[in-house]
């Protein structure tokens, strides 16, 4: 092999290399901005998830919307924020109602109850929130100081 064509084979190497190489760092940079995006889409979600869990608590210290209602969908936004914050004495009453009520049926599955089973729902739903009122509204009470404490009071 003549020096001419090992210097052109060792110049397409060198090609190949450089192109390898840009090829590597572009891919780089497009993780690096991928996982940028990621992160910025949950901080997103844990605010949005913290401004409705704001929403409903005031709502059940109100009084506006059912203490089923009120306490699944705060059971759910504390486990998204932080699933061990439903587990924090003060928060646990949204467990304990959830655990109580969470075999009744909802949504399409309640329209195909009969009457008569639709009314016994009911009617084990209003014991449960009548047991559970007291306990469910102070948890809400909580959450609302919880965040009045800010962003960093999440532990």
């Amino acid at each position: 092999m003549n020096s001419t064509v090992a210097l052109m084979l060792m110049s397409v190497a060198i090609a190949i290399i450089v192109g390898l190489g840009f090829y590597a760092f572009s891919l780089r940079k497009e993780v690096s901005r991928r996982d940028a995006f990621r992160v910025e889409e949950d901080a997103r979600a844990q605010q949005n998830s913290l401004e409705n869990l704001d929403y409903v608590a005031s709502a059940l210290v109100q009084e506006q919307v059912d203490i089923t209602e009120g306490a699944w969908r705060c059971k759910v936004l504390l486990e998204i924020v932080d699933p061990s914050l439903v587990e924090k004495p003060e928060f646990q009453a949204f467990s304990e109602h959830y655990n109580r009520t969470r075999h009744l049926k909802t949504h399409s599955a309640r329209h195909q109850l009969t009457p008569r089973e639709r009314m016994q729902e009911d009617k084990e739903r209003l014991m449960a929130e009548e047991d559970m009122r007291k306990a469910v509204l102070e948890a809400a009470k909580a959450v609302l100081v919880w965040r009045a404490k800010g962003p960093n009071a999440l532990h």
